[in-house]
């Protein structure tokens, strides 16, 4: 199977998108149950695969699961939305949340990233400027 390569930052910017049109409100899934973060989203590596499943560890989620999860069923299910360690599985396991809390969480989650991937962009993209020296040769300027 090949790996997940579509870029990080569009894949999140898409996923606060489907988020706030209601995606997860909207998915055809079994009515017996609520919508699972990421894995009922257009994202997942898997979606609307069938049989056909590709591992999750090619997905590009699993660098923002912690190692000791990434081997588990489910690992999206494990990343760390917020700084008290809150996790999809915590929420879905323990109840804390309703599905209105939890997509609040994905959302804060979705912008903290989007923002900090747009940060690293801009500064990368500010450190191979070229500038002119003093002596009007271009050198780099290393940020």
């Amino acid at each position: 199977m090949q790996k997940d390569d579509r870029n990080l930052l569009e894949v999140l910017k898409f996923e606060l998108r489907f988020l706030h049109r209601g995606g997860y409100g909207c998915l055809p899934r079994p009515c017996w149950r609520a919508p699972f973060i990421f894995k009922d989203s257009p994202i997942c590596v898997n979606y609307g695969s069938g049989d056909d499943r590709v591992p999750c560890s090619e997905c590009w989620l699993m660098q923002f699961v912690p190692a000791e999860r990434q081997s588990e069923q489910s690992p999206c299910r494990h990343v760390v939305l917020d700084s008290a360690g809150q996790t999809l599985h915590s929420l879905y396991a323990y109840g804390s949340g309703s599905q209105q809390e939890v997509e609040a969480a994905l959302e804060t989650w979705l912008k903290d990233r989007i923002h900090h991937l747009e940060q690293e962009e801009s500064s990368a993209n500010l450190a191979t400027i070229p500038s002119r020296g003093d002596d009007g040769e271009a050198c780099q300027q290393w940020i």
